[in-house]
């Protein structure tokens, strides 16, 4: 090709250019893809009008006749499925956020003893992590539920912790809180105490950094978070009413109750998530160089706190990527709470909603995308929080 017709035409020269080039391969990628999807969804649309289905999302403020054995807030049979969906959400963060705390704290023990110098130890770690990743969340679920429904005693038989709590195999049965007027003033001591736990760990971080003195950090987050608080509640003559459960008939009346199904969904999730972080806590620590580790004892500091301020700080930058996945994987995998009867969004929404509407393509619409916003929403806070603790180079 002649240079003259090369300067003549601007498309080819567009193409031959390297940066050009790659964002219009990119924008033909891009419409072949959004061509795709659009076909998708005509064909959809075309084959539900067939069938006299039209894509309305007018059935959420139907009555949705059914009832839901746990609820966070007000719901009854009459209620629409809208309502149905929400408590079938709250349900499916609760459980989210409790599995993440708890996985978390069994993860981290896990990593920590896999590194353990006592072979006893380390064997307990290994043998329990190798057996609870190769074996299927589902069938984790499934034990646990079992051994808590067939093992543990009857109502009648509950076992009994000082007359207020009673673990059966109905749940665990506890008492109820009712918050008298006064309370708001334990309330507001607690978050003012929390606020200035909050600003005295960063004034004491930012006074160490400049003359080297150590500040009683915990015990006064301690006193100003706990104590303070619990002598507000004291003072004011503690201003909560409890509903103390007791045994009436063949079942327990009054306070409140933590069912099976969300102890056995918990304690599976948790336990076989912990694996996973396990493994990931222990290759963070590997990753640091054995040098941290001999040069904060050359300076005297015990082995505990090494771990605590030397260790675990520099391991968290290889940890918490990974810790994400894992976050992601124990939220989506509660949707097999449907397994053993937990009402998460998947039961409700996408479940007896969606039997009893027949709207099963707007009902899986809705439950992809909670379940697409929630992993969104992990992410990116996770996102943050590895931004906060990365190298910052100079």
């Amino acid at each position: 090709m002649s240079t003259t017709s090369y300067n003549s035409n601007p498309i080819l020269r567009a193409w031959y250019d390297k940066e050009t080039r790659s964002v219009i391969v990119q924008v033909i990628a891009m419409a072949i893809i959004l061509a795709f999807f659009a076909y998708v969804i005509n064909n959809a649309v075309i084959n539900m009008a067939n069938l006299g289905k039209d894509i309305s999302f007018s059935f959420l403020w139907q009555p949705a006749s059914y009832d839901i054995n746990q609820t966070l807030i007000e719901y009854s049979s009459r209620s629409s499925h809208f309502d149905a969906m929400i408590v079938g959400l709250i349900n499916t963060l609760l459980i989210a956020a409790a599995g993440i705390v708890l996985s978390t704290i069994v993860g981290f023990i896990l990593g920590v003893m896999r590194l353990s110098n006592n072979w006893l130890t380390q064997k307990i770690a290994y043998v329990y992590i190798e057996f609870v990743r190769n074996v299927p969340v589902l069938l984790h679920i499934l034990l646990i539920h079992g051994f808590i429904i067939y093992s543990l005693p009857r109502p009648k038989q509950a076992i009994n912790m000082g007359d207020t709590f009673f673990l059966n195999n109905r749940g665990l049965q506890m008492p109820s809180a009712d918050f008298q007027p006064l309370f708001w003033a334990v309330t507001a001591t607690f978050v003012i105490g929390l606020s200035f736990a909050i600003w005295y760990r960063r004034y004491a971080k930012k006074l160490q950094d400049t003359t080297g003195k150590i500040s009683p950090v915990w015990t006064i987050s301690f006193i100003a978070v706990i104590v303070a608080p619990l002598a507000i509640y004291f003072l004011l003559g503690s201003p909560i009413e409890w509903d103390v459960p007791a045994l009436k008939g063949f079942n327990f009346k009054g306070g409140m109750v933590i069912r099976p199904e969300f102890i056995a969904l918990w304690l599976a999730l948790s336990l076989y998530t912990a694996a996973f972080i396990g493994e990931n806590v222990r290759a963070g620590i590997m990753a640091v160089s054995h040098g941290q580790t001999e040069a904060a004892h050359a300076l005297g500091v015990s082995s505990s706190r090494t771990l605590r301020l030397v260790v675990i700080p520099q391991a968290l930058r290889v940890i918490i990527p990974p810790l994400n996945s894992q976050y992601l994987n124990l939220t989506k995998n509660s949707s097999l709470a449907i397994a053993i009867g937990y009402m998460d969004v998947v039961a409700t929404i996408g479940g007896i909603s969606l039997n009893q509407t027949g709207r099963e393509m707007e009902c899986m619409l809705i439950v992809m995308a909670i379940y697409l916003i929630l992993s969104l929403l992990i992410s990116a806070v996770m996102n943050w929080f590895n931004d906060r603790i990365r190298l910052v180079e100079r």
